[in-house]
């Protein structure tokens, strides 16, 4: 049997590992970063967009982080314990001794003013944030509200809390001995909250505002995961849901779901690979992109028993449209007048009829099962474990709108994702913070172009159109294929496409379906001789390493010698494709060129000429790489 070629080999091996991988890495260390004195495990974040201040709700404190291109200035607002809850609290059996104290679980803008609420050492407590800095109590003349409805009493118990149209909604997950609901908490409209028997022991995962061109028929998508009391002893112990209910809801009449939604209905959501066994049942996280006349997408964040975590889309007109006509779960009858759990105008009657009601009570699931978009997860690796996702919907210069995906992970770096009809196409990975920990906590602001990335030390500002990072050429910035940036034909350079770009005009140029240089005009450039060989001597039998960096990690590496007379093998250890010799491929004198394909296109990095001891010594010592040298410069680019 013939041997493979070993050049084959490693670049097929070489090409199965990049199919998921990030195509660049960058370590950033950004001037607009806060370090946190005490490790903050629990947080809260809130961001208006627009706006350069962040809040971070933490443990007994909220700060106030106003960032700038050169650092950040903060302001800390202490938030005092109750002494008698916290003694209690210590008194008591809690799941951690830790939590009796006062964590931020709420910061949210109602109208013109922040509501704020903390665990208080498992007594939860709301204030109102007042000039930004001080905390009032709520004033009495508010409508009657529980604290303990809107802030859970301990921060390990998962909650949710959206502000919309004037009213502060809130959901709580279940713990042993306490109740989970989903309720309208702060509001000029009437407080409302789900039946005891909509959920069972659910686990939020998030919420979101889903617009309509009718006022009435706007909505809030709920993303929770329940508990599967049907499931075998092989089988995952959640099943993923959407909940959603009308903005306008007012409640039932009097003797039918009074103090209760009217519009609630709930949604098996699937993500895995189609009815096979390979799912993943616990949401974790979602986000919502939309727009004004609910063309939008929603990308889930789930994982299953083993912990392995993928990302599945799903189209928000697909969801509206089951919501709109799936049978309700258990119930037979035919479906006359109107749909119950349907948005309604307020003078609209038949949506407070008690049948209608009674049907709602008692049939609030819809039969039909949310499926994602392209019958999959998102092509991502599995191997890194996801914590944290938000996404941004970018417009590129051929009209079309891209989506952008930002997942944090466990080890504290952050995946850059674009997100197209074909593929998952990973533009790059960052490698933010000096104390690597999970990401917990992540806010996107598409108008100034910023994301905001926290773990328990420390929170990074970093600019969504990071054009710079991708080099000088236009080759490198149209293969990123990043839609924030393009190639400025008049300036030269990698830049972000302005807000008010002219399609019509034109004026940069992008490829962003597939990797594809050859708008650039340098696809003649095949075996460009652009470097200047650097002489390395060494003994004829001792040991070479020749570095070549790494810029692109979808890139093929391979080294050629002596104008391709022999090709060598490039095998990528960390930052660096390093050339070593084999049995197969013993290295001989001469000049060793590393050449690197993408795109079509192919061109040399780096070049070296090899002398052994004995041979023709180099004209000009500063011309020569010595053998100490080079290793040490291939540990460097290896690190």
């Amino acid at each position: 049997m013939n041997a493979v070629n070993p050049v084959i080999l490693a670049t097929l091996f070489s090409i199965v590992l990049t199919e998921k991988s990030p195509r660049l890495k960058f370590t950033v260390q950004e001037p607009a970063r806060f370090h946190f004195s005490k490790p903050e495990n629990y947080m809260t974040v809130y961001h208006q967009r627009g706006s350069d201040v962040l809040y971070v709700g933490g443990q007994g404190v909220i700060y106030m982080l106003t960032f700038t291109h050169k650092g950040v200035q903060d302001t800390q607002i202490p938030v005092v314990t109750d002494e008698s809850a916290k003694q209690k609290c210590l008194s008591r059996s809690v799941p951690l001794q830790l939590e009796c104290d006062n964590f931020i679980t709420v910061i949210e803008k109602v109208n013109e003013t922040f509501v704020v609420c903390g665990t208080n050492a498992g007594s939860p407590q709301c204030w109102l944030l007042v000039n930004k800095t001080v905390l009032t109590d709520i004033p009495n003349n508010t409508q009657r509200i529980s604290a303990s409805d809107i802030s859970p009493p301990f921060p390990s118990q998962r909650s949710v809390s959206l502000s919309a149209d004037g009213s502060l909604y809130s959901a709580l997950s279940a713990v042993p001995k306490q109740s989970s609901s989903i309720r309208r908490t702060y509001s000029s409209s009437k407080l409302l909250k789900t039946d005891s028997k909509w959920l069972l022991d659910p686990q939020f995962a998030g919420a979101a505002i889903i617009p309509a061109t009718q006022k009435y028929n706007e909505e809030i998508y709920f993303f929770f995961s329940e508990v599967n009391k049907s499931a075998a002893l092989d089988e995952e112990p959640y099943k993923a849901r959407i909940g959603r209910i009308c903005m306008n809801d007012e409640g039932g009449i009097k003797n039918m779901l009074p103090d209760s939604w009217t519009t609630f209905l709930k949604a098996r959501v699937m993500c895995g690979i189609g009815s096979t066994p390979q799912q993943y049942n616990n949401i974790r996280q979602a986000f919502v992109l939309t727009s004004q006349h609910r063309i939008g997408v929603i990308y889930g964040l789930f994982s299953n028993a083993w912990h392995t975590t993928v990302v599945c889309a799903y189209s928000i007109e697909e969801i509206n449209e089951a919501f709109a006509k799936s049978k309700l779960k258990g119930y037979n009858s035919p479906l006359t007048g109107h749909r119950p759990g349907m948005c309604a105008s307020k003078n609209n009657t038949a949506a407070q009829n008690p049948k209608t009601l009674g049907v709602i009570m008692n049939h609030p699931e819809i039969e039909d099962v949310i499926w994602p978009v392209g019958g999959a997860p998102l092509d991502l690796p599995t191997d890194d474990h996801f914590t944290h996702i938000v996404a941004d919907t970018v417009l590129a210069v051929n009209d079309e709108h891209y989506s952008i995906i930002y997942l944090g992970t466990e080890q504290g770096k952050v995946l850059k994702v674009l997100h197209t009809n074909e593929e998952a196409f990973i533009i790059s990975q960052y490698s933010l913070f000096h104390n690597e920990g999970p990401i917990i906590s992540m806010a996107i602001d598409s108008q100034k172009g910023h994301l905001y990335v926290g773990t328990a030390m420390e929170v990074q500002r970093l600019q969504l159109a990071d054009c710079n990072r991708y080099g000088n050429s236009c080759r490198e910035c149209i293969l990123s294929r990043d839609p924030y940036c393009g190639w400025d034909l008049a300036k030269k350079k990698c830049m972000a496409i302005p807000a008010d770009y002219n399609i019509a005009t034109g004026g940069f140029l992008q490829s962003l379906d597939q990797s594809n240089a050859s708008d650039c005009g340098d696809s003649t450039a095949v075996k460009n001789r652009s470097t200047v060989p650097k002489e390395v001597q060494t003994d004829k039998d001792g040991p070479v390493l020749l570095p070549c960096p790494v810029r692109s990690y979808h890139a093929t590496y391979m080294w050629e010698k002596d104008n391709c007379i022999k090709h060598y093998p490039c095998t990528i250890t960390g930052s660096s494709c390093v050339l070593a010799p084999t049995p197969d491929l013993p290295l001989k004198e001469g000049v060793f060129r590393c050449m690197v394909l993408e795109g079509g296109l192919k061109q040399e990095v780096v070049s070296y000429r090899l002398v052994f001891n004995g041979g023709q010594l180099p004209t000009s010592p500063a011309s020569t790489l010595g053998l100490s040298l080079l290793l040490a410069l291939a540990g460097f680019w290896l690190m």
